[in-house]
């Protein structure tokens, strides 16, 4: 019966979308097959609501449902309630009310995860790994982040006190913040380097990232003097598309195709032109994207190459080219759906997996480079669709080993930190830091105490090796070699940690960084020994 419901669920979200004048452009008989359906799921809800032998929860049903059936479609569908939007708010706009503080939690605690540069949870002393104990009276044992974060967010000059517990220290502090409008700068940080280049890291795209590097832009010419320009956009996951489209015509003449976007019905289509007379029309500029610089952050840097405007250097971008519009639900909810795909100027699409021809198991794969169509730029040269931007000059990314992963997701490098730092109140600053010598042996002391778990690939990998030989007969005569191997293959921590000690001990020294100088600073550390960063300089000089 569930999967009836996912079924007809289908049909009720597709009758929100299509309302009105878009609905009318169906044939007739897909108009009678969506709303018969629709009468089917109400009727086949409502005689589970009166019948099924045991009650039901209705909400947590339907919102599970219409979640499966959106995911089933693409990942970037999103049913988003009215109890979500202060959420999304943030991530398209940047903006909200509350104390400028990310939270976390793990099973019995919730704690500060990061906090935002000059905000009122900075202001008041908060530190990253502060456990939260009450806001405004009620307890946090146990409860999720999410439980904290709706209280900790609110109107701004609103005050809200909270209890929290310090590591190191025995009695709880209480602290009283005033929220307000928090403005998340998507400008982490810009700067100059050698030879009056310029530097610009741009997190995301919200609704003021085009000033926010206009601001920066003006900054850096005026006093600075730069002479060219590094728009870094690793790690940045796109956002608002206008936005990007704003700071493209910072550097691209007026009356140049920025972006084409192309949907089911053609007279729905849209082109994008630069509007204005570019602030910078001449300045040289490299943009230096990753594997984790998708949609808005492709267009840019996929423009720019199209356009022959500047150089794109580091790893091959994500590889989204989807469209979300936000449409309008009852009670105050939306509805995030993907309703067409991007063409930059050279007229290719950078959509890295076709999600409407899916395998027989339901899955999907990426578009194989066989596959993929050639396309110009203005100055003749040749790019491909299909799979992100493959940049101008390409640098193979540091690949990370598995362990790193649950590092990070037991939080075991962010609580070692957490200790750490109660006998080191003070640290260089990023530009002059390292890490002291006797950090590792601590590190891997504090790993243990906290039953560091993580699972290996290579330790799976010969089970199914085992299991395959065994069938098809080959295992006798190789059980002494695989035993062998198998032995090597052992868990062992101080082994495995060592192994991977100069890529650990990098991520160690940044989570430091954080703790200690926020978001700003773990990007200056970063540019340290930056591979992709100095090529780039040489490139641009």
């Amino acid at each position: 019966m569930m999967n009836c419901f996912i079924r007809f669920l289908v049909s009720f979200v597709f009758t929100l979308l299509l309302a009105g004048n878009v609905f009318s452009q169906l044939s007739e008989k897909a108009r009678f097959d969506i709303s018969k359906n629709l009468n089917i799921y109400n009727d086949i809800f409502k005689q589970l609501s009166l019948y099924y032998v045991d009650s039901i929860a209705a909400e947590k049903i339907i919102r599970e449902n219409i979640d499966f059936m959106l995911g089933k479609l693409d990942p970037y569908n999103e049913y988003i309630s009215e109890e979500e939007m202060p959420d999304f708010l943030l991530y398209t706009t940047g903006e909200y009310g509350g104390i400028g503080a990310v939270i976390t939690s793990d099973t019995n605690h919730v704690f500060v995860a990061q906090l935002y540069e000059g905000m009122p949870a900075n202001a008041a002393g908060l530190q990253p790994g502060d456990i939260l104990l009450e806001i405004n009276g009620e307890s946090l044992l146990k409860k999720p982040s999410s439980f904290a974060s709706e209280r900790l967010k609110g109107q701004p000059n609103t005050k809200v006190k909270i209890k929290f517990l310090r590591s190191g220290e025995n009695s709880p502090r209480e602290v009283v913040i005033t929220r307000k409008r928090i403005e998340i700068d998507p400008v982490t940080f810009y700067g100059t380097f050698p030879k009056n280049v310029g530097y610009i890291y741009l997190s995301n795209f919200t609704a003021n990232s085009a000033k926010s590097v206009r601001a920066a832009l003006d900054d850096l010419k005026k006093n600075h003097q730069i002479t060219s320009l590094i728009i870094d956009l690793r790690d940045n996951g796109g956002g608002v598309v206008e936005d990007c489209l704003e700071m493209l015509n910072l550097f691209v003449n007026k009356g140049e195709l920025l972006l084409t976007m192309k949907g089911k019905f053609p007279h729905l289509d849209k082109k994008y032109f630069a509007l204005k007379d570019p602030a910078e029309p001449d300045l040289p500029i490299a943009v230096i994207v990753g594997s984790q610089s998708a949609s808005a952050s492709e267009i840019f840097a996929g423009t720019i190459q199209d356009l022959d405007r500047g150089i794109v250097i580091g790893g091959r971008t994500y590889g989204k080219g989807l469209v979300q519009s936000t449409l309008t639900l009852p009670y105050n909810g939306k509805l995030k759906l993907t309703t067409a795909k991007y063409y930059i100027p050279s007229g290719r699409c950078i959509q890295a997996i076709d999600y409407s021809h899916k395998n027989d198991d339901g899955s999907v794969s990426s578009i194989p480079d066989s596959l993929t169509n050639i396309f110009y730029t203005s100055k003749g040269r040749e790019v491909r669709d299909g799979g992100g931007i493959t940049p101008d000059i390409a640098i193979e990314q540091k690949k990370y080993p598995t362990m790193l992963y649950y590092l990070d997701r037991q939080n075991i490098l962010f609580h070692f930190v957490t200790k750490w730092r109660q006998n080191h109140p003070e640290i260089d600053r990023p530009e002059t830091f390292s890490l002291p010598k006797d950090i590792w042996g601590e590190f891997i002391d504090f790993a243990k105490t906290k039953d560091f778990s993580y699972d290996r690939q290579s330790e799976k990998v010969l089970k199914n090796l085992r299991e395959v030989m065994e069938l098809e007969g080959y295992f006798d005569a190789a059980s002494n070699e695989f035993d062998a191997l198998e032995k090597k293959l052992q868990q062992d921590i101080d082994r495995d940690l060592n192994l991977h000690r100069e890529q650990i001990e990098d991520l160690l020294a940044k989570e430091i960084i954080q703790h200690y100088y926020l978001a700003r600073g773990t990007i200056i550390y970063s540019l340290r020994n930056d591979e992709i960063m100095e090529k780039a300089i040489d490139v641009l000089n």
